[in-house]
C-alpha cells in the first residue's frame, strides 16, 4: 500500500494510476473517509479522557461526603459512555470502510511506463535471436508431444477436466531440466534457494498485494483459511513479513514450486495446449532491497538480464516488453515482461514477467529495515519469473524441431538430459 501523508499530497495522481491500471477506487472518497475516521480518533480520546477525569473525580466528592455532587457526576459519566460507544461504532465502522478502499488503491507507475489500456499497448525495448526459418511444415508442440509420447492432454482433460495435462517421458525430463537449469543459473548469481509452502493464509495474500483484486484467481481449500499460491512469491515475501532485515546487500530468494491459478477471465482464450493451464511450476526470483529508486531499478534490469540469459541458454528468440499502465497489476509500479517466440502461434507469446514494486508490497508485508541514522524504513521489493514450464515447453520444442519430428536439445540443457543431443520419434 502507499502512505496515507504521501496519498494526500498527491491525490490527482494516485486516483491518475488508478484510472489507469482499471482500478474502481475513488481517492476523494478515501480522502473523506481518513478525515472523518481522523476526526473521530480525536473525539473519542477527547471523551475518553473526560470519563477518567470525572471518574476520578468521583472517589474525592464521595470521601468529602459531596454525594449528590457526585451522583450527578456518575450520571454525565454515564452519558459519556452512551456517547462513547456510539461513537466507537462508528469509528469501527468507519477504519473498516477506510481499510477496505485502502486495500483497492494501487501502486503508481514509474514515469517511463508507457500509457496504454491492454498488452497491446506494451512496447518492445529490445529483442534477440534470429526467428527459425522452418523448410519443412513445423509442428506445434502438441503434435510434437504426440509424436514423441510426452504430452497427453486427453487423459489431462479426462482426469481433471480442461486446461490440464500430463507430461510423460522425455516430457517430464525436459520440464524438470528447464526448472533445475534456472535453478543452477540463479545459485550462482548469489540467490538463496528455499522449498516453499504451497498453501498460504488469507493474510499472506493479502499483505503481498494479490488480494482482494486477485481472489477469482485463486483456488481456495474449502472449509480451510489456505489458499493455493499461483507464485512462490507469495511465500517468499510472506517469509520476512513483519520482520526487520538487514539489507546492507540485497536479500535475494528463489524456490522453485508447483502454482496454482484458476484462469478466470480467460473462458475461450488459449485453450489449446500449454499455453495457459491451470497447474504449473515455476523458477522465482525474489529481491528484497533498501527503499533506494535507483538501486531497485538496477535490480530490475539485473532480474530481467537474468531471465534473458536462461532463455539465451536455451537457445530461443524473445523480446522484452515495457508494460503499459492498463496491463498492470495493482502493486506494480514498473514491469517488463519477456516474450519468446512461439513458430505455432506465428506470434510471441509471453513467459516471463518482472516487475519493480518499490515499498508498496513491502509496507503491505510490513518488511521494514533501519537506515544509517537508525529509522526505520519500508524495503523495496522485486520479482521475476527465471522460467515457467510447460509453457516454456511450447517455445522449446517447436523452435527446435527438425523436419523428421525429432527435437535438439540445446547445449546447456544437455547435462540435465542426460547427456542427449536431441530426441528422435519413438526412441526416447
Amino acid at each position: 500500500m502507499l502512505d496515507m501523508k504521501w496519498i494526500r499530497q498527491y491525490q490527482e495522481q494516485v486516483q491518475t494510476a488508478a484510472n489507469q491500471k482499471g482500478i474502481a477506487v475513488s481517492i476523494a472518497e478515501l480522502m473523506a473517509l481518513d478525515e472523518r475516521k481522523r476526526q473521530l480518533q480525536q473525539e473519542t480520546e477527547a471523551l475518553r479522557g473526560m470519563r477518567n477525569k470525572r471518574s476520578n473525580e468521583i472517589g474525592g466528592l464521595v470521601a468529602q461526603g459531596e454525594q449528590d455532587v457526585a451522583a450527578k457526576m456518575k450520571q454525565q459519566v454515564k452519558e459519556i459512555n452512551d456517547r462513547l460507544a456510539a461513537m466507537e461504532a462508528e469509528l469501527m465502522q468507519g477504519e473498516k470502510d477506510w481499510e477496505t478502499l485502502m486495500q483497492l488503491v494501487p501502486n503508481v507507475v514509474s514515469p517511463d511506463t508507457p500509457a496504454g489500456r491492454s498488452d497491446a499497448d506494451n512496447v518492445e525495448v529490445r529483442r534477440a535471436r534470429e526467428l527459425p526459418d522452418f523448410p519443412f511444415e513445423a509442428r506445434d508442440h502438441i503434435a510434437l508431444g504426440e509424436l514423441h509420447d510426452m504430452i497427453d492432454v486427453r487423459r489431462g482433460v479426462k482426469a481433471a477436466g480442461t486446461r490440464n495435462y500430463f507430461l510423460k517421458g522425455a516430457g517430464v525430463l525436459l520440464h524438470r531440466a528447464v526448472q533445475q537449469l534456472a535453478v543452477d543459473l540463479l545459485l550462482r548469481k548469489g540467490f538463496t534457494l528455499l522449498d516453499v509452502p504451497l498453501m498460504v493464509r488469507t493474510e499472506a495474500m493479502n499483505q503481498t498485494g494479490f488480494f482482494p483484486l486477485g481472489e477469482d484467481q485463486t483456488y481456495l481449500l474449502a472449509g480451510e483459511d489456505k489458499w493455493l499460491v499461483g507464485t512462490s512469491e507469495v511465500p517468499l515475501v510472506a517469509y520476512y513479513g513483519n520482520e526487520v532485515v538487514e539489507v546492507n546487500e540485497p536479500i535475494k530468494l528463489a524456490a522453485a514450486s508447483v502454482c496454482f491459478r484458476s484462469e478466470v477471465g480467460s473462458a475461450g482464450r488459449d485453450v489449446y495446449g500449454l499455453y495457459r493451464v491451470h497447474q504449473f511450476a515455476k523458477v522465482e526470483q525474489v529481491i528484497i532491497c533498501r527503499a533506494d529508486p535507483e538501486l531497485s531499478e538496477a535490480i530490475l534490469q539485473e532480474i530481467t538480464a537474468n531471465a534473458e540469459e536462461l532463455l539465451n541458454c536455451l537457445e530461443l528468440p524473445y523480446r522484452v516488453m515495457a508494460v503499459c499502465t492498463g496491463d498492470m497489476s495493482q502493486k506494480t509500479y514498473k514491469q517488463y515482461d519477456i516474450e519468446t517466440w512461439m513458430p505455432s502461434r506465428g506470434a510471441y507469446g509471453e513467459t516471463h514477467s518482472s516487475s519493480n514494486l518499490h515499498d508498496f508490497q513491502a509496507r503491505r508485508s510490513n518488511i521494514r529495515y533501519k537506515d544509517p541514522s537508525g529509522k526505520l524504513r519500508y524495503c523495496h521489493t522485486l520479482n521475476n519469473t527465471a522460467v515457467a514450464s510447460p509453457r516454456i515447453l511450447i517455445p522449446l520444442l517447436e523452435n527446435h524441431q527438425e523436419e523428421d519430428g525429432s527435437i535438439r536439445i540445446p547445449a546447456a540443457l544437455r547435462p540435465y538430459m542426460n547427456g542427449l543431443e536431441r530426441l528422435a520419434p519413438g526412441v526416447e
